[in-house]
């Protein structure tokens, strides 16, 4: 299972990383959002998420010895899921936005300077 979680995370790095390059903001846009899934996944797969007990000990045990779930991992990939969600909707807006007032959504059209004629 964890050979196919490495997979995985190599194919959505490798995708989301092929999007970025390329001229179009929606393409940047879900190559960014493949890398953040990528990560959610390096993230879950690092952290050993096991079926276990909650991780509440008791007062009287002075070492806790029976299988429990870490949260941390579980808080971090429910923190980045978050995050990503609010990026990739505010990133929607402004591309909508751009592409209104731009009419085009390549990238290389945003570096260049319109040039008017006096």
């Amino acid at each position: 299972m964890e050979l196919i979680l490495v997979l995985l995370i190599g194919i959505l790095y490798a995708a989301g990383i092929y999007l970025i390059l390329r001229r179009s903001m929606v393409k940047l846009l879900l190559g960014i959002m493949l890398l953040g899934n990528g990560t959610n996944i390096l993230i879950f797969l690092l952290g050993n998420i096991i079926k276990g007990k909650p991780p509440i000990i008791d007062p009287d045990l002075k070492v806790f010895t029976d299988i429990y779930a870490d949260p941390i991992p579980q808080a971090l990939i429910l923190t980045a899921i978050v995050i990503s969600f609010g990026l990739t909707s505010f990133a929607i807006v402004l591309l909508k936005r751009v592409y209104a007032l731009l009419g085009t959504d390549d990238l290389d059209d945003l570096n260049t300077p319109e040039e008017e004629d006096i």
